[in-house]
């Protein structure tokens, strides 16, 4: 494997945090969040929760990803951790799923908001649910339904994916420049709510117990982990960062700390501006907010900050996710075009098509809300390892260097662990309870596994196919 140059300094590398993660969802999920949660106090509670859980992962991954700053990141801690078949099984899971749906459903958001301005294309129902893709056991999927949409989602996927193999520089300096860009306008609309919020208008934070219900609290959760999810990615691009050792610790640090910070003022203004009934009947929360402050524009100028900000999502995800899909390529290698990288810029030009390509098949399966649940459960099955495989590693190799120690351990990383299980398990009970209820049309968490297990026989075949060529080999 070609060794990329370490190129990616503080700024950038906190830039590519705060890029990943805030995104799309932070636009679209309020929604759904309110109408599975419907409660105030409790929606603005559980947006604290889930930014200290998350530190909490990404404070104890960052001591491994101290420890071994590859290409590849997580790809590679899991083959320190556990060797290579479940390093294998990540890589497969990270490009089947993680990584590309992740991609898609960021996209997607930029053309469903671009609805606002213009409305797009879309086939009749009785067509879209004509063409369909049934898996047994696991649901039904409509591959043309909102067409437009998905034509929109592909073509920015493909502009910004021109931009990433043309010049990593270029992909930096777009990063950070679109993350200034970024915190600066949603800083600025969420001044504008609450400065113009009406008189009338007061939050009950008082928690409500009859609004409690598991599904919906489950729901609710997986929407804002979607929020939160992209941090990871900074361990991606951990051989390109100039001093690991100091700055990937730092970069989730503070960059998660501004993702948290903004995501509770963000919600707090929102309800502040309108009432929980209409935040859970509007399908675009924040251009109708500030509609209701500047009636006749000021849907359409959130709208574009919404696209500004979902693009500077894309490209970070883009840049980043690409790094893992090589490391993986370069170890099990079907053709040397995913492995190639470009002789005058090193940058894996074969991957990021790769991912752009495969995210784009991904788009036809579903909608915005089917993809981020396929990808959230695999997700944190995966967090909640990499966080047992810290303690693995200090229990194996204790006097090992590490520049950066997970505080509070061993207490904190079992927390996060611990965490991680009992939501896994309330996630796949309620799923399976959805099914069978008829509320959803497929089990997302398990459709998730089934494409990681379709990976499973080319691990196997791939070992046997190198054993026998290493028997042809010997004399």
């Amino acid at each position: 494997m070609i060794q990329l140059p370490r190129r990616f300094g503080l700024l950038t590398v906190i830039a590519i945090v705060i890029g990943d993660v805030i995104g799309s969802g932070i636009f679209v999920k309020p929604s759904s969040i309110a109408q599975q949660v419907p409660d105030v106090g409790l929606i603005l509670f559980l947006w604290l929760m889930v930014g200290l859980v998350t530190m909490m992962g990404a404070l104890t991954n960052a001591e491994a990803a101290s420890m071994f700053p590859e290409t590849g990141g997580q790809y590679i801690l899991f083959k320190k951790m556990y060797g290579p078949l479940f390093a294998y099984l990540y890589g497969w899971a990270s490009f089947i799923v993680i990584n590309t749906a992740g991609i898609a459903s960021i996209a997607y958001v930029a053309a469903y908001y671009l609805d606002y301005f213009y409305p797009l294309y879309r086939l009749s129902p009785e067509y879209e649910q004509s063409f369909v893709i049934h898996l047994p056991f696991i649901g039904n999927f409509y591959y043309l339904e909102h067409i437009g949409r998905k034509l929109v989602t592909i073509l920015i996927l493909l502009f910004f994916t021109v931009i990433n193999v043309s010049n990593s520089k270029w992909a930096g300096n777009w990063q950070r420049g679109l993350t200034a860009y970024k915190l600066l306008l949603l800083v600025s609309l969420m001044l504008i709510w609450f400065w113009f919020q009406p008189q009338s208008q007061s939050m009950d934070l008082s928690l409500n117990n009859e609004s409690f219900n598991l599904m919906g609290l489950v729901s609710a959760l997986a929407g804002m982990f979607w929020c939160f999810d992209g941090w990871n990615n900074v361990s991606f691009v951990s051989g390109e960062i100039k001093h690991p050792e100091t700055i990937i610790w730092k970069s989730l640090f503070y960059g998660l700390l501004t993702c948290t910070a903004i995501y509770f003022l963000f919600n707090w203004a929102l309800l502040g501006v309108m009432p929980l009934s209409e935040i859970q009947s509007s399908d675009f929360v924040a251009a109708q907010a500030t509609e209701k402050i500047w009636p006749g524009w000021g849907g359409s100028l959130v709208s574009a900050i919404v696209i500004f900000s979902v693009l500077s999502a894309v490209n970070g995800n883009i840049l980043s996710c690409s790094r893992v899909s090589y490391s993986f390529f370069c170890d099990y290698q079907v053709s040397h075009k995913l492995t190639y990288v470009h002789e005058q810029s090193r940058i894996p030009v074969g991957a990021v098509w790769a991912n752009t390509l495969w995210a784009i098949a991904l788009i036809f399966i579903g909608s915005f809300d089917q993809l981020t649940e396929l990808l959230i459960f695999i997700s944190w099955f995966f967090y909640g390892m990499s966080a047992l495989g810290v303690i693995l590693l200090r229990k194996r190799i204790p006097n090992a260097e590490r520049s950066f120690r997970v505080p509070w351990y061993p207490w904190l990383p079992l927390v996060f662990i611990i965490f991680c299980t009992f939501y896994l398990g309330l996630t796949l009970f309620t799923d399976i309870q959805a099914y069978w209820s008829g509320q959803q049309t497929y089990i997302k968490s398990l459709l998730g596994f089934l494409l990681i297990i379709i990976g499973i026989p080319f691990y196997y075949k791939r070992n046997h196919n190198s054993k026998s060529h290493q028997n042809d080999s010997k004399p």
